[in-house]
């Protein structure tokens, strides 16, 4: 094909030769702008229509979009059909939790009964039907009011066994020497300076000097004196009124106001004081009465109870 162009303006022509190829991919080329051209009229003219309400146009869109919202809609059922079952598994792994809970719960001497969960439910499955967005939320809802009271319910529980394990660390059980023997015990006995019957307030560990005494639980350094009697002393108080006394030391390693653990090397054994020769004097005081310290080395953790304020009777 020859298609000659002129130019009136500038008096002279100009001559395109097209062959067969060039035709189609023109005859393609206005094929597509026709298109285009029609797709963008089409919207122009349904979003127009849609927008001023002109008639037909309302129903028009519905059926437009009919497809696409039961698309959306089974999009939404399966994935709320999936949380579904994950929160069936949550809700189960709720109701371990809780059983757990409860059994904590009697080891820190709560009632269980208080936190308790509602009653387990179950039976046959009949006429089960898809889960609604709504009954999804109040499930989740209620899901979440469950799982924040368990979490204050074990953080309570956290705390009394916390509580427990201070006051077990507080109480001395621990021997001020290590495997120490006994050489005179609580109660009267002969004095043996005097050669007269007088009350021994404490036990005494007989060991060479510079033996170490260990704090026999944690507490506060209250005193740390000389004292003419007791010679090198250290108290420490482990609260309850409990105080624990270590006298006749060769050196103290401690000051008063510090921290101890339990267990600690607080001073080394001595002879300093009334004393007849290297051995701890140790005594435990109770509201400022001496106790016998064997009660409480022989008991153990088990005197936790022992303490005032407890249910079990005071030491006497």
């Amino acid at each position: 094909m020859h298609i000659i162009i002129t130019d009136a303006w500038l008096a002279r022509s100009r001559a395109l030769h097209l062959n067969g190829f060039k035709l189609i991919l023109m005859a393609l080329a206005g094929s597509g702008l026709l298109m285009l051209g029609a797709v963008a009229t089409y919207h122009w003219v349904f979003l127009e229509g849609v927008r001023q309400g002109w008639p037909g146009f309302s129903s028009m869109a519905r059926l437009v979009t009919q497809g696409e919202l039961d698309a959306n809609k089974l999009y939404m059922r399966d994935n709320l059909d999936a949380m579904a079952r994950k929160l069936g598994e949550m809700q189960a792994r709720m109701v371990q939790i809780e059983s757990l809970g409860e059994r904590v719960a009697g080891l820190a001497g709560f009632d269980p009964a208080e936190f308790r969960a509602p009653p387990a439910s179950g039976g046959a499955l009949i006429g089960s039907k898809p889960l609604t967005p709504e009954e999804f939320q109040l499930a989740m809802a209620n899901l979440e009011s469950t799982a924040g009271a368990s979490i204050d319910w074990l953080t309570a529980v956290e705390s009394r066994l916390f509580d427990q394990k201070i006051q077990r660390s507080m109480v001395p059980t621990q021997e001020p020497v290590t495997n120490g023997n006994v050489g005179s015990p609580f109660g009267f006995r002969i004095d043996p300076i005097t050669g007269r019957a007088a009350l021994h307030t404490g036990l005494d560990f007989p060991a060479d000097t510079g033996t170490p005494i260990l704090a026999a639980a944690g507490g506060v350094v209250v005193v740390q004196e000389y004292h003419p009697a007791y010679g090198n002393m250290v108290e420490i108080d482990h609260g309850n009124d409990l105080i624990t006394r270590y006298a006749h030391a060769s050196r103290v390693l401690t000051k008063k106001g510090d921290l101890v653990k339990r267990g600690q090397h607080i001073a080394d054994v001595g002879s300093t004081g009334r004393s007849t020769g290297p051995h701890l004097h140790f005594e435990v005081l109770v509201s400022g009465v001496p106790q016998d310290p064997r009660r409480f080395l022989s008991a153990g953790e088990s005197l936790a109870g022992l303490l005032p304020g407890r249910q079990a009777p005071p030491v006497r």
